[in-house]
């Protein structure tokens, strides 16, 4: 077995023993503003760094995507996953594009996600648009995934700083005009469900593959817990409660690598309900930074042995989606 598939496995190996419901705590999930950008840089960047270190996920106002836009993008994700199951059908999830119905197994679970979500990655998307359904739906889509990877990006440059790469160093392995692209907007619908003893869970314990990500919650709906990784052994959960134009970020595997695990990609979960308790549909928006598929993930201390971005999503999306990449 090679350094890189034996990461790969170690990395699973430890997503395989997070599938107890564990016990819930409190604590603070900082929320950054991101306003004045420019001239805050390294204050942010600051911020950012300490957040990351501690809990892996933060949140962030002040960052530009104004609120009707983001209902806007929810009202859409809601208009798709109420088509008929024989129209959803027409644009099968490939190579992390498209829709999917159920097919999420996480290790930690063994069970699929009671979920559904399609999702967008713009060079992949050549006959999954659902353009005489919702004839507005395409261009829509892809402006707002846009809105939300000039965010990650300007996220992603302050991760840069701190790590002692060039501004743009994240920015050029995110290219959205090259057909390597890999970065993904995911709609997600969970479904309603009445909490079972052993039920199953909306969103099995996981780590992100990518290097970071952005979520998108509605009042109301929440779910996501966060657990990081110093108590992982025992399991403690802290939940993430909704907030309005909020957005929820954590970091992914990918800048956990490319920062030689300085920076945590902890375990989250959306959680099953108790026993008798029951929970309504539940929608959100993710953007996933996922670097192009030629860029090579090596961190400034070599820990790891370098890997394309190619090679190392394929190892993660396989463990989790039989035949769909």
């Amino acid at each position: 077995m090679n350094s890189t598939t034996a990461y790969a496995m170690h990395e699973l190996s430890k997503e395989a023993a997070m599938g107890a419901r564990g016990e819930e705590s409190s604590r603070e999930v900082r929320i950054i503003d991101l306003s004045d950008f420019d001239n805050r840089k390294a204050e942010i960047a600051d911020a950012l760094w300490q957040a990351s270190v501690d809990i892996g996920f933060f949140q962030v106002s002040g960052h530009g995507i104004p609120l009707a836009d983001i209902n806007a993008a929810f009202a859409r994700a809601e208009q798709f996953f109420a088509l008929p199951e024989a129209v959803k059908a027409r644009y099968p999830l490939h190579r992390n594009a498209g829709w999917e119905y159920r097919a999420q197994i996480r290790p930690s679970t063994g069970k699929p996600d009671q979920k559904e979500s399609y999702q967008v990655t713009r060079p992949r998307m050549a006959g999954l648009w659902p353009d005489d359904e919702l004839p507005d739906f395409q261009a829509a889509t892809l402006a707002f995934e846009r809105q939300c990877w000039e965010v990650g990006m300007k996220l992603l440059s302050c991760f840069a700083l701190k790590l002692g790469f060039a501004d743009d160093f994240f920015t050029a392995a995110h290219d959205p005009a090259s057909a390597s692209y890999q970065s993904t907007l995911r709609m997600l619908h969970y479904f309603a469900l009445t909490g079972e003893a052993d039920g199953p869970w909306r969103a099995g314990a996981h780590t992100d593959f990518d290097c970071l990500t952005l979520l998108f919650q509605q009042a109301g709906q929440g779910g996501l817990q966060v657990c990081p990784g110093k108590e992982m052994a025992a399991q403690r959960w802290t939940s993430i409660e909704p907030l309005e134009g909020l957005i929820t970020c954590n970091i992914g595997d990918m800048l956990m690598r490319w920062s030689d695990d300085r920076l945590p990609s902890n375990f989250h979960r959306v959680r099953s309900p108790l026993p008798g308790e029951s929970v309504d549909d539940r929608y959100s928006l993710a953007f996933f930074c996922q670097a192009n598929e030629e860029a090579v993930i090596e961190g400034p201390g070599k820990k790891y042995p370098p890997i394309t971005a190619s090679d190392y999503l394929a190892q993660r999306i396989g463990a989790n989606f039989s035949g769909k990449y």
